[in-house]
């Protein structure tokens, strides 16, 4: 497994990649290890890229080659958030439901929070049915920040 370090607006991320596809997206509080090979691969240089560009305001939607380690349900959760549009929300319930599971809105919630790919699966863009922002493995700030560099929030 490969990585690299951006720095960005929201901290130091660290993006891995295996075998050529972006694995991880970790925050600067929450590396998982210190045993990966800091180098260079066209996933992780993908990845950097795209991810300045949408820190500078000018990507809305990524393209990158994925590959999010996870149970089949938190895939079909994932692929969910991922068609959430730039500057839009939807509540854990909205994915419960677009997934076919009306009463899994807890279940929808900790597959969020497993997230391994943040911001480029835009679990950021999921909160509460309260309309309030709740768990993000970067943090709420973090994650009002990224909503704010969407337009959703105002500063």
């Amino acid at each position: 497994m490969r990585c690299a370090y951006l720095h960005t607006p929201i901290g130091t991320l660290r993006l891995l990649s295996d075998a050529g596809q972006l694995s991880r997206i970790e925050f600067e509080n929450q590396y998982s290890d210190d045993s990966h090979q800091e180098g260079s691969d066209d996933a992780l240089r993908q990845g950097a890229a795209q991810l300045r560009d949408y820190f500078a305001g000018q990507r809305r939607q990524f393209q990158l080659p994925l590959a999010p380690t996870g149970t089949v349900f938190q895939h079909r959760v994932w692929r969910e958030i991922g068609q959430i549009p730039y500057g839009e929300v939807r509540t854990y319930r909205d994915i419960a439901r677009a997934i076919g599971k009306t009463s899994a809105a807890r279940a929808v919630g900790a597959a969020n929070r497993r997230n391994p790919l943040p911001i480029v699966v835009p679990c950021h863009r999921v909160i509460g049915s309260n309309g309030r922002l709740t768990g993000f493995a970067g943090g709420l700030e973090t994650k009002a920040l990224l909503l704010q560099l969407e337009g959703r929030l105002r500063k």
